[in-house]
Protein backbone atom coordinates (compact mmCIF):
# COMPACT_ATOMS: atom_id res chain seq x y z
CA UNK A 1 0.00 0.00 0.00
CA UNK A 2 1.35 3.39 -0.93
CA UNK A 3 1.77 6.18 1.61
CA UNK A 4 -0.85 8.23 -0.25
CA UNK A 5 -3.44 5.45 0.12
CA UNK A 6 -2.54 5.00 3.83
CA UNK A 7 -3.19 8.71 4.45
CA UNK A 8 -6.52 8.46 2.61
CA UNK A 9 -7.67 5.53 4.78
CA UNK A 10 -6.47 7.32 7.92
CA UNK A 11 -8.50 10.40 6.91
CA UNK A 12 -11.62 8.31 6.19
CA UNK A 13 -11.27 6.50 9.52
CA UNK A 14 -10.78 9.75 11.42
CA UNK A 15 -13.88 11.27 9.80
CA UNK A 16 -15.93 8.20 10.70
CA UNK A 17 -14.84 8.40 14.36
CA UNK A 18 -15.52 12.14 14.43
CA UNK A 19 -18.98 11.59 12.91
CA UNK A 20 -19.82 8.94 15.52
CA UNK A 21 -18.67 11.25 18.34
CA UNK A 22 -20.80 14.13 17.02
CA UNK A 23 -23.82 11.82 16.73
CA UNK A 24 -23.39 10.68 20.36
CA UNK A 25 -23.07 14.26 21.64
CA UNK A 26 -26.17 15.41 19.72
CA UNK A 27 -28.18 12.45 21.02
CA UNK A 28 -27.16 13.22 24.60
CA UNK A 29 -28.03 16.90 24.16
CA UNK A 30 -31.43 16.08 22.70
CA UNK A 31 -32.26 13.84 25.67
CA UNK A 32 -31.39 16.61 28.17
CA UNK A 33 -32.95 19.52 26.28
CA UNK A 34 -35.97 20.95 28.12
CA UNK A 35 -38.15 23.51 26.33
CA UNK A 36 -40.17 26.25 28.03
CA UNK A 37 -43.83 26.84 27.14
CA UNK A 38 -46.60 29.09 28.43
CA UNK A 39 -50.13 27.64 28.81
CA UNK A 40 -51.19 29.29 25.54
CA UNK A 41 -48.29 27.67 23.68
CA UNK A 42 -49.13 24.26 25.18
CA UNK A 43 -52.75 24.66 23.99
CA UNK A 44 -51.59 25.56 20.47
CA UNK A 45 -49.01 22.78 20.07
CA UNK A 46 -49.30 19.03 20.21
CA UNK A 47 -46.64 17.94 22.69
CA UNK A 48 -46.06 14.20 23.12
CA UNK A 49 -47.01 12.88 26.57
CA UNK A 50 -43.55 11.54 27.35
CA UNK A 51 -41.80 14.80 26.34
CA UNK A 52 -40.40 16.73 29.33
CA UNK A 53 -40.79 20.51 29.24
CA UNK A 54 -41.15 23.52 31.51
CA UNK A 55 -44.49 25.22 32.01
CA UNK A 56 -44.43 28.82 33.22
CA UNK A 57 -46.96 31.41 34.24
CA UNK A 58 -48.89 32.59 37.28
CA UNK A 59 -50.54 30.39 39.89
CA UNK A 60 -54.23 31.12 39.42
CA UNK A 61 -55.99 32.64 42.43
CA UNK A 62 -58.10 30.12 44.37
CA UNK A 63 -56.74 27.12 42.48
CA UNK A 64 -54.37 25.55 45.04
CA UNK A 65 -55.79 22.35 46.56
CA UNK A 66 -53.69 20.21 48.93
CA UNK A 67 -54.44 16.55 49.58
CA UNK A 68 -51.66 15.13 51.74
CA UNK A 69 -48.44 15.26 49.74
CA UNK A 70 -50.31 15.89 46.47
CA UNK A 71 -50.87 19.51 45.47
CA UNK A 72 -53.10 20.54 42.57
CA UNK A 73 -53.07 24.05 41.15
CA UNK A 74 -53.65 25.86 37.89
CA UNK A 75 -51.04 27.80 35.92
CA UNK A 76 -52.24 30.64 33.70
CA UNK A 77 -50.78 33.22 31.36
CA UNK A 78 -54.14 35.10 31.59
CA UNK A 79 -55.27 33.63 28.24
CA UNK A 80 -55.16 29.87 28.84
CA UNK A 81 -54.86 27.72 31.93
CA UNK A 82 -53.39 24.28 32.58
CA UNK A 83 -54.04 22.09 35.62
CA UNK A 84 -50.89 20.92 37.40
CA UNK A 85 -50.43 18.09 39.90
CA UNK A 86 -47.30 17.85 42.04
CA UNK A 87 -46.24 15.51 44.83
CA UNK A 88 -43.65 16.87 47.19
CA UNK A 89 -42.66 19.97 49.06
CA UNK A 90 -43.33 23.32 47.45
CA UNK A 91 -40.85 26.19 47.63
CA UNK A 92 -41.43 28.80 50.35
CA UNK A 93 -42.19 31.49 47.75
CA UNK A 94 -44.98 29.44 46.12
CA UNK A 95 -48.38 31.10 46.46
CA UNK A 96 -51.39 32.12 44.44
CA UNK A 97 -50.86 35.02 42.07
CA UNK A 98 -47.09 34.52 41.92
CA UNK A 99 -44.93 33.36 39.05
CA UNK A 100 -44.08 29.67 38.85
CA UNK A 101 -42.14 27.34 36.58
CA UNK A 102 -42.98 23.64 36.73
CA UNK A 103 -40.91 20.96 34.99
CA UNK A 104 -42.59 17.72 33.97
CA UNK A 105 -44.81 16.29 31.23
CA UNK A 106 -48.43 16.15 30.19
CA UNK A 107 -50.44 13.21 31.46
CA UNK A 108 -52.95 11.27 29.32
CA UNK A 109 -55.79 13.35 30.78
CA UNK A 110 -54.14 16.67 29.79
CA UNK A 111 -53.03 17.47 33.35
CA UNK A 112 -49.41 18.57 33.68
CA UNK A 113 -47.56 16.19 36.02
CA UNK A 114 -44.76 18.23 37.60
CA UNK A 115 -41.53 16.65 38.81
CA UNK A 116 -40.13 19.96 40.05
CA UNK A 117 -41.71 23.31 40.92
CA UNK A 118 -39.77 26.58 41.05
CA UNK A 119 -41.43 29.68 42.51
CA UNK A 120 -40.42 33.07 41.24
CA UNK A 121 -40.71 36.08 43.51
CA UNK A 122 -40.44 38.68 40.78
CA UNK A 123 -41.58 39.07 37.18
CA UNK A 124 -37.99 40.02 36.25
CA UNK A 125 -37.11 36.31 36.36
CA UNK A 126 -40.01 35.33 34.14
CA UNK A 127 -39.44 34.35 30.50
CA UNK A 128 -40.22 37.25 28.14
CA UNK A 129 -43.17 35.45 26.51
CA UNK A 130 -45.01 35.00 29.81
CA UNK A 131 -44.19 38.53 30.99
CA UNK A 132 -45.54 39.94 27.71
CA UNK A 133 -48.80 37.97 28.03
CA UNK A 134 -49.25 39.17 31.62
CA UNK A 135 -48.59 42.79 30.61
CA UNK A 136 -51.12 42.55 27.75
CA UNK A 137 -53.75 41.22 30.17
CA UNK A 138 -53.12 44.10 32.58
CA UNK A 139 -51.95 41.81 35.41
CA UNK A 140 -48.34 43.07 35.50
CA UNK A 141 -47.21 44.30 38.91
CA UNK A 142 -44.63 47.07 38.61
CA UNK A 143 -41.68 47.04 41.00
CA UNK A 144 -41.53 49.94 43.43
Amino acid sequence: MTPKRKRLWMLVGSLAVLGAAVALVLTALNDNLVFFYSPSQVAEKTIPQERRFRLGGLVEMGSVKKNGQEIRFTVTDTHKTIAVVYSGLLPDLFREGQGVIAEGSLGPDGVFVAREVLAKHDENYMPPEVAKAIKEAGQWKERK
